[in-house]
C-alpha cells in the first residue's frame, strides 16, 4: 500500500524536527490541550502499537488495548492513560522507540492486504483504513510539534489521503453530533502542494468548498479553524460542515477557536 510508505514519510518529516532536540526540550507544551511535545510522541507511540498488535491478530490486541478501553470507562484522559505503559520512558529516548516502532509498523502494513479487517477501539476497519489514520494522526499531532517550535513543515502531495478521508466523514460529522446530514454533500475542489488538482462529488457552484489541500486537511483534523485557513466554503452544508468537521473518531470534538493554533514565533 501506498499509505504505509506515505506514513513510514510522514513519520520521518516529524522525526527530523525533533532529533536536534535536547531532552528538556520534549516538556515544551503546545497549544493542543497544553501537551508537551513529549506527551504528543508519546501518543503517537503507544497507538502504533495498538495498530501492530490489531496487525499481529484479534487476540493480541484485545488484550493490549483492555486497560486503555477500561480506563477510557472510568474517564482517564488519553494523555494520563499512556504514562503508566510509557513507564517513565521520556524524551529521547521515547523518540527514538517511537520512530523504531512506526517504520516496523509501515513494514507489517506494506505486506498486509489492504481489505484486511482489523479490530480497533472503535468498529472493525480495513487495513487501507487503519493506515490511513496512523498517517492522519501523525501528520495531524505533528502540526503541534511543528507550531510549538515555531518552525512550517513541508507538504507532500500525501496530504491527499487526508483529504479524502476529510470527504469520506462528510456524514459522519455531522451523526455524531444528531444532526440530519444535509443532502447533497458539497462538491470539493483541492489544489495539493505539487498543483495537482483534485475534486470528489458533483460539481456544484452553490454547494462546495475550494482550497488548497492542506488547509482543508488542517480543517477535518482540527488542527485549524476554517477562519484561519483560505478555504472559499458555497452553501449553508459547505460552511456548517466546515465549521465543525471532523475526521477522526470518538465523540464530538470541536475545532480551535480562531486564531488559537498557530505557529510559535520569537
Amino acid at each position: 500500500m501506498q499509505q504505509a510508505e506515505d506514513f513510514r514519510d510522514e513519520t520521518d518529516a516529524l522525526a527530523a524536527i525533533l532529533r536536534p532536540l535536547p531532552d528538556a526540550e520534549f516538556d515544551r507544551p503546545t497549544l493542543f490541550k497544553g501537551w508537551t511535545i513529549d506527551d504528543v510522541i508519546g501518543h503517537l507511540h503507544l497507538f502504533n502499537v495498538a495498530a501492530a498488535k490489531s496487525l499481529e491478530s484479534d487476540a493480541a490486541f484485545a488484550e493490549f488495548f483492555a486497560p486503555i478501553r477500561e480506563g477510557m470507562a472510568k474517564g482517564t484522559s488519553l494523555r494520563e492513560l499512556q504514562y503508566p505503559w510509557l513507564a517513565g520512558l521520556r524524551g529521547r529516548g521515547l523518540m527514538e522507540q517511537w520512530l523504531r516502532e512506526a517504520h516496523a509498523l509501515a513494514d507489517a502494513y506494506a505486506d498486509t492486504d489492504p481489505k484486511k479487517r482489523l479490530k480497533w477501539a472503535g468498529p472493525d476497519m480495513s487495513a487501507l483504513s487503519s493506515v490511513t489514520a496512523r498517517l492522519m494522526e501523525t501528520w495531524a499531532h505533528g502540526q503541534e510539534v511543528f507550531d510549538a517550535l515555531g518552525q512550517t513543515r513541508t507538504e507532500h502531495d500525501r496530504v491527499r489521503s487526508l483529504a479524502h478521508l476529510g470527504v469520506a466523514t462528510y456524514g459522519w460529522t455531522f451523526a455524531n453530533r444528531g444532526l440530519d446530514v444535509p443532502a447533497p454533500a458539497p462538491f470539493v475542489r483541492l489544489t495539493g502542494p505539487s498543483g495537482s488538482v483534485w475534486t470528489w462529488g458533483e460539481d456544484q457552484p452553490d454547494n462546495r468548498v475550494d482550497g488548497t489541500a492542506v488547509d482543508f486537511a488542517t480543517v477535518v483534523c482540527q488542527t485549524r479553524n476554517v477562519a484561519d485557513t483560505d478555504l472559499a466554503t458555497t452553501g449553508d452544508a459547505a460552511k456548517q460542515w466546515m465549521a465543525m468537521a471532523q475526521c477522526f473518531a470518538g465523540p464530538p470534538e470541536d475545532p480551535p477557536a480562531p486564531g488559537a493554533r498557530h505557529a510559535a514565533t520569537g
